[in-house]
């Protein structure tokens, strides 16, 4: 799967996905093409209809405190990954936080998109993540 994103800035997207997660750049610009594990991220500034989508444009992310979809990504060590970004520049919500069935937290890049990074751990046993109230029927 490939995951679009609308940003302000290639250069400084680039450099955040390239450098701070360890992405590899495959095309610098329109568009720009990261590889990152085993998945890839393109990134291009929005823009007016074109003739495949007419009457859609592609606009900026607004961040705020609601999202509708955000990355999740996968790390074997979420502390180690942690210590790193954060070094590096990411902007971390919160510290890893361990929740039973896997340990995450979630940042931001440079346009405010969300992103999650966890660890699976009690998972890896059976261990599943406690239902919410909003999660159960009625």
């Amino acid at each position: 799967m490939t995951q679009f994103i609308t940003v302000r800035s290639v250069a400084r997207s680039r450099a955040f996905y390239s450098e701070v997660l360890g992405g590899q750049v495959v095309l610098e610009e329109n568009p720009c093409m990261i590889k990152l594990a085993n998945s890839w991220l393109i990134m291009n500034p929005g823009g007016p209809p074109t003739p495949d989508k007419p009457n859609v444009s592609v606009v900026n992310y607004e961040p705020g405190d609601t999202v509708s979809s955000f990355m999740n990504l996968r790390v074997a060590d979420i502390q180690a990954c942690y210590e790193q970004w954060s070094a590096k520049g990411a902007e971390f919500v919160t510290p890893p936080i361990d929740r039973g069935a896997e340990i995450r937290c979630y940042m931001r890049d440079p346009d405010g998109y969300m992103i999650e990074v966890g660890q699976s751990t009690g998972l890896l046993e059976g261990q599943l993540a406690k239902k919410r109230p909003e999660d159960l029927p009625g």
